[in-house]
């Protein structure tokens, strides 16, 4: 009788995981490291940009050369480009689409304030986040064309990621030279 019960018991539980679908299960993996890798670059960005006074806003180290804004803004379009090739479409409102550069351009270039662009950031954190969540680690593998190049999901995950450590780094050499200290290291 014990064994009938274990055996209904190790059935259901097998249902029961094959009823949560696959996006709904934790990343394993070399996505969860890039989710985790992601979320802390995400943590220190926007904090940065809340931490940059508006006078900071439309500072830029040089001519030609993005704004302290324009950064966060590039930021917020490719967070919802990369995930646009992935078939995960923006919002409609953001106007974007994997297929017209020239809509990146025009999202990222627009005339906002910076409480604005701070939200638009942080919502395409969201977007960038959940489609990354939502590919599968048996698809990772798949190629998928993006910019003219040949990649693979993992490729190009791995390039958004590495994509916002470089504005990152660049949004701490604005900050710095803005004279405002990066929330994380007040204190040390």
């Amino acid at each position: 009788m014990g064994s009938l019960i274990r055996a209904a018991a190790t059935g259901a539980a097998c249902l029961a995981l094959a009823a949560v679908p696959a996006a709904a299960q934790q990343p394993t993996g070399v996505m969860a490291d890039l989710l985790t890798d992601l979320k802390e670059a995400q943590d220190k960005i926007v904090g940065l940009a809340k931490a940059m006074p508006e006078s900071g806003w439309t500072w830029r180290p040089g001519a030609g050369v993005r704004s302290t804004g324009e950064v966060v803004q590039h930021l917020a379009a490719d967070n919802y480009l990369i995930p646009a090739v992935f078939g995960a479409a923006p919002p409609a409102t953001t106007g974007i689409k994997a297929e017209d550069y020239k809509t990146v351009q025009a999202y990222e270039t627009r005339k906002i304030d910076r409480a604005a662009a701070i939200a638009e950031l942080e919502a395409s954190f969201a977007h960038l986040r959940k489609t990354m969540m939502d590919t599968p680690a048996s698809a990772l593998g798949e190629k998928i064309n993006a910019f003219g190049q040949s990649y693979t999901k993992q490729q190009m995950w791995v390039l958004a990621t590495t994509h916002v450590h470089e504005h990152l780094g660049q949004l701490i050499a604005y900050a710095r030279s803005n004279n405002v200290v990066p929330p994380w290291s007040r204190g040390n």
